[in-house]
């Protein structure tokens, strides 16, 4: 073990994308396909989200193997082995089993050997999973800590709409995208994450749920379908403000110019967008990956960072923003110096 690191940083992130991918066009292609009558107006998917394709996992791909996929290339590209990982933290909404934990099934792909645990809060998943694994290296628990994540939210998009409700309950799933992503956290000597904050709104969870599996729905097939309000989803984002993100601002004395880049979860273009007018947030900071890669949940941020990263867009010495919005609802921010 380690005596009590004062910074901790993001050492490493990448993220892995199936090969397939689905336009907005096919997804309205096949609900009036598999859809008893109901068709939906022709372009509506990307005229109400600005989502042109989206990827989705082979039927035999699992939410684990895209995590140990990322996890895997990760260490390599970082010149590590599984052997090297101290703690290996699944941060998803997306997992294989109610039980055990998925991050068993990680790490058994993945071939470590050090503990593991999920953590698990929608959208946001990640990103607490991130603000756990720098407390408990700081407290010294762990030197490396591994938090990946695997989104498989495809399986719970419904395809079979019965009338114009049912496909407006169902349409944030139309959004929904398959991926992978992880990170590495490690002491390091400047820099790291400097500052992190969240918030949560719970008295409104029921605005976008998928119930089934748990202890309210355990065997009812129609509960295993994502279905949410929209329009309450997005009040209840606005109503929660911009003052999470206006205070961390403040707390650190910096402005969004500060940042080389920002990255935000993205659900929908539209809503980006309001988001972005609300707070400020120069256009030429933001990571836009929604149009091509649609709502990939909790492994929004790192492919945001990922692709930052590679683009040449931010290194060494740059500062970076993670800005979490998610259902139940809540809300994260995390900066951070690479």
């Amino acid at each position: 073990m380690i005596e009590r690191a004062v910074r901790v940083g993001v050492t490493g992130v990448t993220a892995v994308l199936p090969e397939r991918t689905v336009t907005s066009a096919e997804i309205e292609e096949r609900i009036a396909r598999d859809s008893a009558g109901y068709r939906p107006l022709p372009g509506i998917v990307a005229r109400m989200t600005g989502i042109g394709a989206r990827h989705v996992a082979g039927d035999d791909e699992q939410a684990s193997d895209l995590a140990a996929r990322a996890a895997r290339r990760l260490l390599a590209e970082r010149g590590l082995t599984p052997g090297d990982v101290d703690l290996l933290i699944f941060g998803s909404a997306s997992r294989d089993l109610v039980e055990p934990a998925t991050a068993h099934i990680v790490s058994s792909k993945l071939g470590t050997t050090c503990p593991v645990f999920d953590i698990a809060n929608a959208c946001n998943s990640f990103l607490n999973a991130v603000q756990i694994g720098e407390a408990l290296i700081q407290a010294g628990q762990y030197a490396r800590v591994l938090v990946c994540t695997g989104e498989v939210p495809s399986r719970a998009i419904r395809w079979n709409v019965r009338d114009l409700r049912q496909f407006v309950e169902a349409f944030p799933g139309y959004t929904l995208s398959d991926g992978g992503a992880a990170a590495l956290l490690e002491p390091v000597p400047r820099g790291g994450i400097f500052h992190r904050a969240f918030d949560a709104d719970s008295t409104v969870w029921d605005v976008g749920t998928l119930p089934g599996g748990g202890t309210m729905h355990p065997r009812d097939i129609d509960k295993t379908y994502f279905h949410a309000d929209g329009r309450r989803l997005r009040d209840a984002f606005l109503a929660m403000g911009t003052g999470l993100f206006d205070k961390a601002l403040a707390d650190t004395g910096l402005s969004w110019d500060d940042f080389a880049v920002v990255c935000v979860h993205q659900v929908a273009v539209p809503y980006l967008e309001m988001l972005r007018e609300q707070t400020g947030i120069p256009a030429d900071r933001l990571v836009v990956t929604l149009p091509e890669h649609g709502n990939l949940a909790s492994a929004t941020l790192p492919l945001q960072l990922s692709a930052a990263i590679e683009a040449g867009r931010c290194g060494p010495g740059d500062k970076a923003a993670l800005l979490g919005l998610a259902g139940g609802v809540s809300l994260g921010v995390v900066f951070l110096e690479l």
